[in-house]
């Protein structure tokens, strides 16, 4: 059962530890790895003028994703305070790139090229999303507040190119849960993101 509402957010739930929450971190690496595998495929099928545009908006997603996963891995063996920080950075800075990403995909004006563009980097938004909720439940207030004021790019500029039904379908089989489970758990989840500053 899942531990905490995703994407954009968190509420815990009664019973949830740091150690949860934090082998939940490290079970989501391997689907952001096979996303970031999609986005890196993506660009053979754009419009050739597209296809630069789209590189370059999602260049750091690799780099992005090692580091990550290795933080995600290395706070797992070792919950301490100053690997914690370095999750909070790295989930901010990526949740940052993706945003970005999506952002610049947008004005691609090639219709097709434009949906498949969306289309990879939403699977991208979705699972770190899903990390920095998760990070930000096991965040302090004063932590979350910091998280926030990094975040330049807010989620209510990105909410018309996110895809919620990719991102409830994502989020329900991973979890094993009803769809429309995951839908009122996004909804719940950006909400609270929004409030607290994303």
């Amino acid at each position: 059962m899942l531990c905490a509402v995703l994407v954009s957010g968190s509420i815990p739930l009664a019973g949830c530890s740091g150690k949860q929450v934090a082998q939940d971190i490290v079970n989501w690496t391997p689907a952001l790895q096979t996303a970031v595998a999609v986005v890196d495929s993506t660009a053979s099928v754009l419009a050739p003028g597209d296809a630069p545009i789209f590189l370059a908006a999602t260049a750091s997603f690799d780099a992005a994703t090692n580091l990550l996963v290795a933080q995600c891995k290395a706070y797992l063996a070792n919950p301490s305070a100053s690997l914690l920080a370095q999750l909070q950075s790295q989930i901010v800075t990526f949740q940052q790139q993706v945003n970005a990403a999506l952002l610049q995909s947008a004005r691609i004006v090639n219709p097709n090229s434009q949906t498949h563009a969306l289309a990879a980097i939403n699977g991208v938004a979705t699972i770190v999303n899903a990390i920095f909720a998760l990070v930000e439940s096991i965040s302090s207030k004063a932590a979350a507040a910091q998280m926030a004021s990094q975040a330049s790019i807010k989620i209510s500029q990105v909410q018309p190119y996110l895809d919620r039904d990719q991102a409830a379908r994502l989020v329900a089989e991973h979890y094993s849960e009803p769809v429309f489970l995951a839908r009122i758990q996004l909804a719940q989840a950006q909400s609270s993101a929004i409030r607290s500053g994303f």
